[in-house]
Formats: structure tokens, sequence, C-alpha cells
């Protein structure tokens, strides 16, 4: 044997050594015994049952009576584009079509569409034939609705108040926003294109665009923090609203006349009116009845006369008022007067009088008798109702260009007008009848 093969034959195998062979294997743990589940029993597992069976029957009730089982709703993709009106008035006008829509004081016309409230439900309509094209109806019945913000204001009556605002996009009836308000029973909407606030005779709501609350004024439900009113007790008469103000006639205790109050639709706090001027006026039974700027003006039926505030609260100027007692013998519906604008002027509707005031100033510029509602611009012209018919008006002076003959088949009452297009819209008391 080689030295070679003997070295080998000597050396020990590398990883073969038990490295372990002289440390002792410790004893196996002990067993412990598993502790029974307390659930195991059959008593338990009767309990387990009959919760899961509660939770499925909590949520199917929840499921059933929830807002949004009792909404029933379809959308529609946007209206094509309406035809444009015409140059002047027709000399003729018939129906197209009417429908109920009792819970708008007047037309509602948002783009191409026009917009009916009634009952529950809110349906746009195609205005050339008044086809429903999408519906918004709810198990409550409609307080009121509007147009502000090219978007639609459906206010619903929930227990004691008109407290569910749904916001609607005309042409398609999707929803783009809801809250929770305090609206009174019997609320309008009025707005100055920026802020919308809800009428009551004892607290007026005041909103933005995405319908979070900008404003409150007077007796706040749930106060939180008290001594933020500057008044209490007080009740409320007609409201107007422009330019971010908000103008009301208060009627409160210890005053001898009516007050009338303008304050901030958006103060830096919303449940801390900012008040811009409170005055007490000169009589009882007033009335605002249009803002413009940072002018009032407010009608006092004792004095007879129509007085024009400035931004301060100081009286500007003051006209004689030919208007029939019985047209002021007591507030509006929902304290909001029959006004509609134009680029020249404002129109007011008495009762039975058209007043037109400048929008520069608020000065009274003509009259006109024997009205059933204010004018608004159609086919570029003014178009006042009256018993009949309608008037087609000069803006600058009043005068008469026409008269327009249109069967309201016995209907009495006001008319309030709006257009979509080649279209005249009519609100007949509950009842929307378009005209072409």
């Amino acid at each position: 044997m080689s030295d070679v093969e003997k070295a080998a034959e000597e050396a020990p195998d590398y990883g073969s050594e038990d490295v372990l062979e002289d440390v002792e294997t410790p004893p196996p743990a002990p067993r412990v015994k598993a502790r029974r589940s307390p659930w195991n029993r059959g008593r338990d597992r009767v309990i387990a049952a009959l919760i899961a069976v509660a939770a499925v029957a909590a949520a199917l009730v929840i499921g059933v009576t929830s807002d949004s089982a009792a909404t029933d709703r379809t959308e529609a993709a946007a209206p094509p584009p309406l035809p444009a009106a015409p140059d002047k008035v027709p000399g003729s006008l018939a129906e197209l079509w009417s429908a109920r829509s009792g819970a708008t004081p007047v037309p509602v016309v948002a783009g191409d569409t026009v917009a009916t409230a009634d009952g529950g439900e809110v349906a746009g309509r195609d205005p050339l034939t008044g086809q429903i094209r999408w519906h918004y109806t709810r198990d409550l019945p409609l307080c009121t609705m509007n147009e502000t913000w090219g978007r639609l204001n459906a206010v619903y009556h929930k227990t004691e108040n008109c407290s569910e605002v749904t916001q609607l996009d005309p042409g398609t009836g999707r929803i783009t926003a809801q809250r929770n308000g305090n609206a009174e029973l019997g609320t309008h909407l009025i707005s100055d294109g920026s802020h919308v606030t809800a009428t009551g005779k004892k607290l007026l709501d005041t909103w933005r665009d995405d319908l979070v609350k900008s404003a409150e004024y007077g007796q706040v439900p749930a106060l939180v923090n008290a001594g933020k009113q500057p008044r209490t007790g007080c009740t409320y008469g007609t409201v107007a609203t422009a330019s971010g103000k908000i103008g009301v006639i208060e009627r409160c205790p210890g005053d001898p006349a009516d007050r009338l109050t303008v304050y901030k639709a958006a103060p830096e706090k919303d449940d801390e009116p900012q008040v811009v001027f409170s005055s007490v006026l000169a009589g009882k039974r007033a009335r605002v009845i249009a803002m413009s700027g940072d002018l009032t003006a407010a009608v006092l039926p004792d004095q007879k006369l129509l007085v024009v505030y400035n931004g301060d609260g100081s009286q500007r100027a003051a006209y004689p008022l030919d208007v029939p007692a019985a047209d002021l013998a007591a507030d509006p519906p929902a304290g909001v007067e029959a006004t509609t604008q134009t680029t020249q002027n404002l129109y007011w509707f008495s009762g039975s009088k058209v007043l037109a005031l400048s929008r520069d100033d608020l000065s009274p510029r003509w009259t006109l008798s024997s009205a059933t509602g204010p004018g608004i611009l159609f086919a570029q012209q003014l178009v006042v109702p009256i018993k009949g018919g309608l008037a087609v008006l000069n803006e600058n002076d009043g005068s008469t260009i026409r008269t327009v003959g249109v069967d309201r088949r016995g209907y009495p009452g006001v008319v309030r007008l709006a257009a979509a297009g080649p279209v005249l819209l009519e609100e007949r008391g509950d009842t929307l009848t378009a005209l072409k």
C-alpha cells in the first residue's frame, strides 16, 4: 500500500460524524387537554342561529323601509337641442300638451327640459311633446321644486316638515346632491342665482349649490348655540333675494310696526346671521317686493307708497302706489311675490296689475291693468298674461304691440309664464300647459 492510499484510509469522512451523539434528547412535552369551545353545546348553537336570523331579518327590514327602497327612478341620455324660438311672438298659439304639476308655483325650465312635480314624482319632459324622458318618484309628497344652477331642487315632506331635498340633473335625471333640512310646510324656494332660500313663517334656510347650508334665520330647531339669532318670537311676511342678500319683512313683539331686515346669504358662520341692516318701517302689512344690487323695494299699503331703500337701510326714494287695497290685504302664498325680470326691468304682479320697475334704481316705469301674472321675454318680446290671452308689450313704456288669444278653458286665476325654445309654458294653478 502506498503512502497516499494509507493516508486516505486513515482520514475521516467529513459530514459523517454525529456531532449530537453526546447530547441528551429532551423528553417530549406533556399533552395539554384542549379546552372545549363554548359554542359546542346545543344551547349555544341555537343562540348563534337565532342571532344570525335576527341579523338577516334586520337587514331585510332596513332594505324594505329605506329611502332607496321607497324610490323609483329612471335616467335618460341628454336630450337633443331644442329648436330656436321664433323672431317674434306668433299671431296665434295652440295647446301642445298639459300635465299636472301641483308642487311647482311657476313653470320649471332647465336647459332643454321642462320639469313637472306632482304627488311624489318629478318628471323631466320633452317641451314639444310633454313625453316623460326620466322620472324620480318617492313615497313622500313633494313640498315644492325649483330650478337653480341649471339643476332641479325637489323638496319632500317627511314627518313634520319639508326635510328631504334631492337635486337632479334636468337632462338625465341623475342625482347630483341630497340633504336633510328644516323647511316649513308650505315653503317655496327663491334664488338669486348663487344661493337658494326656503321660505317660512318662523325660519328661513339658505343653501349653496351643493345643498350645504350657508345660513339659517329665525327659530332654529334643535338649537345648539343660543344667542346667535338677532331676534326671537318674530314671524315673517314676504321674502326676496338678490346679490347674495336676503330681504324679509319681520313682525316682532315690541315693534310698533313691521320691520325690514336684509342679511347675507353666506355669513362667516352658518348659525350666526350677518345682518346688513334692520329698520322698523312706517306701517304694518308691509311687503318686500324686489331687490336689485344693494337696493330693496318695499310696499307700505297704509301709506300707499312704494319705498326704495339703500344698502345701509336709509330711504332712497318713495313713489305713490296706485294698487287696489284688495291686492295688498294679505301676504302672498309662502311669502313670495310674483315677480320676473329681464335685463331692463323687474316686473311685479300685485294681484290685478303689473308694475315695471327699473333694474337700475327700482323706480316705477309703467303699469299694466287687467293682468293675470308678471311678464317674461318670449321670442325677443315681452309677453304678459291677461284675461283671454297674452299682451305683447314694449318694455320701455308698456305700450301694447298686439294681443294673442289663448283658450284657458275657463281657468280664471293667476298665470305664470316660462319659455323653452319655441314653446311658451303657462302654469295655471296645479296644471302646466305648453303652447306653440
